[in-house]
């Protein structure tokens, strides 16, 4: 049996979120951020959790999630609450709200070359991630909704 890999969970950065929220620009690029009431779960990329439906408003801006691992980037939407909420703890293994969805996993080693992606339909998530992190070649894993591909957070081993 293979030893269990340590990770963590990187969220974006509060700098980042509190950014957003004082400019309504997206970081680095200026975009316009836009606010609306959750017409989706979400997740926020900031606390992980999913969004309550027509109930909470949040923050739609554009979002590179290799900013600061690699030289070119890759823009995407994402979302955080209007409202300040507390940043995933790296050291809480994978949100709880993460495992009701759909997700895929993709495996990036250096130069963001994709080596494997897997998705996940049933929430056991750890498996799969156990698994990718295990191959020599990943530096980390980005975790995406399945549906539409939007950039959930990223895995690291520690």
């Amino acid at each position: 049996m293979k030893p269990t890999i340590s990770y963590r969970v990187i969220a974006i950065p509060t700098k980042v979120a509190d950014l957003v929220r004082e400019t309504m620009k997206s970081p680095g690029y200026g975009h316009p951020a836009h606010t609306e009431i959750a017409a989706g779960y979400g997740p926020c990329r900031h606390c992980l959790h999913d969004f309550h439906v027509g109930q909470e408003s949040r923050i739609l801006f554009t979002y590179d999630p290799f900013f600061s691992l690699e030289d070119f980037p890759l823009l995407g939407p994402i979302f955080i609450p209007a409202e300040p909420c507390n940043r995933f703890s790296e050291g809480s293994g994978s949100p709880d709200d993460a495992r009701h969805h759909r997700v895929t996993l993709a495996a990036y080693a250096d130069g963001r070359r994709l080596l494997a992606e897997e998705h996940v339909e049933n929430g056991d998530v750890d498996p799969v991630m156990q698994k990718l992190l295990s191959l020599d070649s990943v530096k980390y894993l980005h975790v995406r909704d399945t549906e539409v591909g939007c950039y959930d957070f990223r895995i690291e081993r520690s």
